[in-house]
């Protein structure tokens, strides 16, 4: 039994002339540590390292086992020539086999004579000579690499150098490799709960658009990125009234689809229970400064639409004026009171507007408005009120217009629309 701690090179020996074998072993270190350093896949690179190693010393067994901090343990990762452990197997840290005990003091330890080693471990019956090297990343542990060989004393000291300094490339290749398989992983575990969220809100918004006599009333809403905090709904009253809900959570993501799904269901519930817009807004408002975290708020306009009467009488919470186009004018509307929901406790007016034949109202996201050109231009409020006065218009078409403006850009922003249109 033996142990040789890495031996530093001297100044004179890193000039003397190198020996013939002495330059092969550098040649093949070179290969091999340009080799694994290009592979990112942790399985294989480490199946790799094992079966290259083997082969190029003649060994009867390679592996790495790699370091479980949670368990003190380690865990074969990658495995050449053994017939008894597979991928799995653990080790107890300083207390089982060459492995464990290079684990714990971070030095090599060399068996030139296996049976005369404390610490070693049987597995095939043809070892003779092992070696164990620690695999560190600065003062990380990664990791052990082993090596057995059927000859007594197999591994010269030349040899020893060579798979210290080839362990020193195998640890940074094998932390890298751990990193990218985490981080890929985290990624795609994201992904999924994003898609989920998605999947999820979007079956929180209208399944079909209402059928409504002498109207034409469409919406849709586009979320910037995976989920999104606008969102847009109809509600049905038993009167043949509808509510018509368009709104905006501060905030992008997870987040805001979050507070988005809560205020849908306060909204919901009180609008079946109260009679204006302005008392639904008042209440559902005094309910969000209460829940809603400090800084977060959301801007909404929810509006009541009565098809016999043709009007609308709409409540607004500091959102974007609707756009109401008639015979006579292009207007915004605006209301006395409406600060966005969930800042301060206080109370909302409301307005009511008929509606004429040929008459186009309209309730949009700043996603729209805001949407700009490769040229930094935004789409702007002109351009939506041209297109919301064409033949044909509705909420798709205002979206689809608004991603052609983008020309590729991708939008800034969620993007909702909801469109009511009067029957000639």
């Amino acid at each position: 039994m033996a142990t040789f701690p890495r031996p530093p090179l001297s100044d004179s020996a890193m000039v003397r002339p190198l020996l013939g074998d002495q330059v092969e072993d550098l040649q093949r270190l070179q290969k091999a540590a340009q080799k694994i350093s290009s592979i990112l896949d942790l399985d294989q690179l480490i199946d790799k390292i094992v079966n290259d190693v083997a082969r190029s010393f003649g060994c009867v067994e390679a592996n790495i086992y790699l370091h479980d901090r949670e368990h003190a343990e380690m865990v074969l990762a990658g495995v050449h020539g053994c017939s008894v452990h597979g991928k799995g197997h653990r080790l107890k840290i300083g207390t089982e086999g060459m492995v464990g005990y290079v684990a714990s003091t971070g030095q090599m330890r060399y068996a030139p004579d296996v049976r005369k080693d404390e610490y070693y471990i049987g597995c095939e019956h043809s070892t003779m000579s092992e070696v164990a090297i620690p695999l560190h990343v600065g003062d990380r542990l990664i990791g052990v690499f082993a090596a057995s060989h059927p000859e007594l004393d197999a591994f010269p000291r030349q040899q020893l150098r060579i798979l210290q300094a080839l362990c020193d490339h195998v640890a940074v290749a094998v932390h890298n490799a751990s990193r990218f398989q985490s981080e890929r992983a985290q990624r795609e575990a994201m992904s999924r709960e994003a898609q989920e969220a998605r999947a999820i809100q979007q079956a929180l918004l209208p399944k079909s658009s209402p059928f409504i006599p002498g109207f034409v009333v469409s919406g849709l809403s586009i979320p910037a990125g995976a989920v999104g905090g606008d969102w847009y709904d109809f509600i049905p009253f038993p009167d043949g009234r509808w509510g018509l809900v368009l709104a905006d959570v501060s905030g992008k993501g997870t987040a805001a689809a979050l507070l988005m799904s809560a205020t849908r269901a306060m909204l919901r519930s009180l609008a079946e229970a109260c009679c204006s817009p302005a008392e639904v807004l008042t209440r559902l408002n005094s309910l969000l400064v209460e829940d809603f975290p400090a800084g977060k708020f959301v801007t909404l306009v929810y509006a009541v639409l009565d098809p016999a009467q043709r009007t609308v009488s709409f409540a607004n919470a500091g959102h974007l004026h609707p756009l109401l186009i008639d015979e006579t004018s292009v207007r915004f509307l605006d209301v006395e009171r409406g600060l966005p929901l969930g800042l301060s406790c206080g109370d909302y007016s409301e307005c009511q507007v008929s509606l004429s034949e040929g008459s186009r109202l309209v309730f949009y996201s700043d996603g729209i408005t805001e949407a700009v050109n490769p040229g930094d231009e935004e789409f702007g409020l002109a351009r939506l009120a041209e297109h919301a006065g064409r033949v044909g218009a509705s909420a798709v078409s205002i979206v689809d217009d608004v991603r052609a403006f983008a020309n590729g850009s991708s939008l800034r922003d969620d993007a909702s629309v909801v469109f009511v249109g009067v029957g000639h």
